[in-house]
């Protein structure tokens, strides 16, 4: 005289569903974290910059030069970043570096995942030297 039992778990339609859906994210992360790590070098080679003994003193050309050789070192490709990305400006005696640019990845037929970045930075010592 015992009931029948239920079966319980998940259906094949069901683990399917799951499965495109954890595809379908994990696709896009797949997309996004190189984007991400690319910044992250961005921002690292701006600190290294900023960590130069007299990076306040130099002229924007030499500047310009030490960030690309320290973006190459952080694997960052020179044409993701435009020329025009980079702006190096002297205000109140303090040298300012900011660097605005925006990235497209493609994702899936026309679609696009697109990321604006923009990071400044102070390039004068702390102490305000």
């Amino acid at each position: 005289m015992s009931g029948r039992k239920r079966a319980s778990g998940i259906s094949l339609i069901g683990f399917l569903m799951l499965l495109g859906v954890i595809g379908f994210f994990g696709y896009m992360a797949m997309r996004l974290v190189p984007m991400y790590l690319e910044y992250m070098g961005i921002v690292k080679a701006m600190e290294q910059m900023r960590a130069e003994p007299n990076a306040g003193n130099m002229s924007p050309e030499e500047i310009r030069r030490d960030l690309m050789f320290k973006l190459s070192t952080q694997y960052v490709d020179e044409a993701a970043i435009p020329a025009q990305a980079i702006r190096i400006v002297r205000e109140n005696n303090a040298m300012t570096l900011r660097i605005t640019y925006e990235r497209r990845v493609p994702f899936l037929y026309n679609l696009e995942l697109l990321g604006n970045f923009d990071k400044t930075m102070s390039l004068s010592n702390r102490n305000g030297e």
